[in-house]
C-alpha cells in the first residue's frame, strides 16, 4: 500500500506540526479539529514552522511552498478521513474523547486505512472498534516533530505485522528515526526516561534543595552534551561500568516514588503559570510572544541537529 493521502485529527500542538511532517514527506494532508479556534490558528503555525526550517537551511522555499500547498483544513472529520490511506489521531489524552474520535473515524475512513495514534501513555487499543484493530498502531512523536526525528511505533495485540513494517518504512523515508515496539510499552523509552527525570527534578524543587535554574544548569552543562554525543548506555561504557556498579551498591538515597502530583506544579498551575503559552512557568518570559519563543527554540534545535549530523559523520569508531 502506498500512503499518499493523510487525515490528521487534532490541530493543536502536535497535530498541526504532524501535518507539516507528512506534507514535507510528500503526502496530501487534510487537517481537522473540532475546535474552530484551534483549526483557524493552525495554518499560521504551520507557515511559521516552515519559515523556521527555510531560515535554517533545512528546506528551501520551493519545498516549503510545495508542502504548504499539500495541506488543507476542514471542520468536518468525515471529510478529513474519507479518502485517507493513513489517519493520524492527535487529540487530547482522554479515553472518552479518543473513543468518540475512533468511532467517527470508523464510520468515515476507508476500510483499508491505517490508523496511527500519537498517544503518549494511554493504551488506545481497547478504545478502537474491533474491525479496525488489525490496521491500528501507535506512532508517537516528540515536539516539534518537524525537527525532532524520533518516532515510537508500537503494535497493539491485533496489529498486522505488515502495517508496522510499512509505517516504519514510511517514516524512515521521511528521514525520521523510528523505534519499533512489537507491543505497547507505556511511555516507550524517551518518555519513561523523562518521567524519571521529572520526578527527581520536581522532588528537588519541592524539598527546596535546588532551583529550576540550578537544575537546568546541571542538565545543560553536565548531562546534555554527553548524552547528545554518546547516548546514555555508551556513556556508561566510556565512564567504566564498574563505576556504575559501585554507584548502585553505595547509593545514599532512595529515588522518589510517583505520588500522582507535585506541590510546586499544583501551585504554579493554580496561579496560571503554565509555561510558555501563559508567559510564565518556571521562568518568566516577559512580553515575548509564544510564537517568537517557539521560533527561537526551533532555531537552536536546528543548529544543534546540524552540528550533531557533523559529529555523526566524523564518528567512524
Amino acid at each position: 500500500m502506498t500512503i499518499q493521502q493523510v487525515g490528521i485529527i487534532g490541530a493543536g500542538t502536535m497535530g498541526h506540526a504532524l501535518a507539516l511532517v507528512h506534507a514535507l514527506g510528500g503526502c496530501r494532508v487534510r487537517l481537522h479539529d473540532a475546535n474552530d479556534e484551534v483549526l483557524a490558528k493552525a495554518p499560521g503555525l504551520i507557515k511559521a514552522a516552515c519559515a523556521s526550517l527555510v531560515e535554517a537551511g533545512e528546506i528551501d522555499q520551493t519545498q516549503a511552498d510545495a508542502a504548504l500547498a499539500q495541506i488543507s483544513c476542514t471542520a468536518a472529520l468525515a471529510e478529513a478521513v474519507s479518502e485517507a490511506d493513513l489517519v493520524v489521531e492527535a487529540v487530547v489524552e482522554q479515553a472518552d474523547v479518543k473513543t468518540r474520535v475512533f468511532a467517527a473515524i470508523d464510520q468515515a475512513a476507508p476500510a483499508g486505512a491505517i490508523i496511527a495514534s500519537n498517544t503518549s501513555y494511554l493504551d488506545i487499543f481497547p478504545l478502537v472498534p474491533a474491525a479496525r484493530q488489525a490496521r491500528t498502531l501507535i506512532a508517537h512523536w516528540y515536539t516539534p516533530p518537524y525537527i525532532i526525528d524520533l518516532v515510537d511505533i508500537a503494535a497493539g495485540p491485533e496489529t498486522a505485522a505488515d502495517v508496522l513494517v510499512e509505517m516504519e518504512a514510511l517514516y524512515r523515508g521521511f528521514g525520521k528515526q523510528p523505534i519499533r515496539f512489537e507491543r505497547l510499552i507505556p511511555g516507550y523509552i524517551a518518555n519513561r526516561l523523562q518521567a524519571a527525570l521529572n520526578l527527581e527534578c520536581l522532588r528537588m524543587i519541592d524539598e527546596g534543595w535546588a532551583t529550576a535554574v540550578d537544575i537546568d544548569r546541571a542538565v545543560r552543562h553536565g548531562l546534555a552534551s554527553r548524552l547528545a554525543t554518546l547516548g546514555h548506555m555508551k556513556k556508561m561504557d566510556y565512564t567504566d561500568l564498574r563505576m556504575s556498579q559501585n554507584g548502585l551498591a553505595s547509593r545514599m538515597y532512595t529515588p522518589p516514588e510517583h505520588k500522582g502530583g507535585s506541590a510546586v506544579l499544583a501551585r504554579m498551575i493554580a496561579d496560571g503559570h503554565t509555561g510558555v503559552r501563559a508567559g510564565r512557568g518556571f521562568y518568566d518570559y516577559g512580553d515575548a510572544t509564544p510564537e517568537d519563543l517557539f521560533k527561537a527554540r526551533d532555531a537552536k534545535l536546528i543548529k544543534l541537529k546540524h552540528f550533531m549530523k557533523t559529529l555523526e559523520e566524523e564518528d567512524s569508531l
